[in-house]
């Protein structure tokens, strides 16, 4: 599980990063990053994935708790850079039937590209 100090919670902090208008996409997973940062807080990080992908919840918690899980251990290699103020992750269908090492190089490609 993530840190408290880590995870983007308000709704005003997911609206702020989506009006940047600045995306990746890999692998069926899309990246919004926010602006850059001026202090020395850590990254926040969201991550949604939206009742169009599965009506289950169970489903969309799974996909949500694996890139969680592969963002988290990315934190402890030290691979993230606290460049930017916040970021989110969104998911896609494609990402429904995917084992966890899958989306972990999804996320980790995406991550390198920052």
């Amino acid at each position: 599980m993530l840190p408290k100090n880590y995870r983007l919670k308000k709704r005003s902090a997911f609206n702020a990063t989506y009006k940047t208008g600045k995306s990746l996409h890999k692998d069926g997973v899309t990246l919004f990053i926010g602006k850059e940062k001026q202090n020395n807080y850590p990254t926040k990080v969201g991550f949604v994935v939206s009742k169009k992908i599965h009506k289950r919840a169970v489903k969309r918690n799974r996909i949500k708790r694996l890139m969680r899980e592969s963002y988290r251990l990315l934190i402890k290699e030290g691979a993230i850079s606290d460049k930017y103020m916040s970021i989110i992750f969104v998911a896609s269908s494609k990402l429904l039937g995917k084992s966890f090492q899958e989306v972990s190089d999804a996320i980790r490609k995406l991550v390198y590209k920052l």
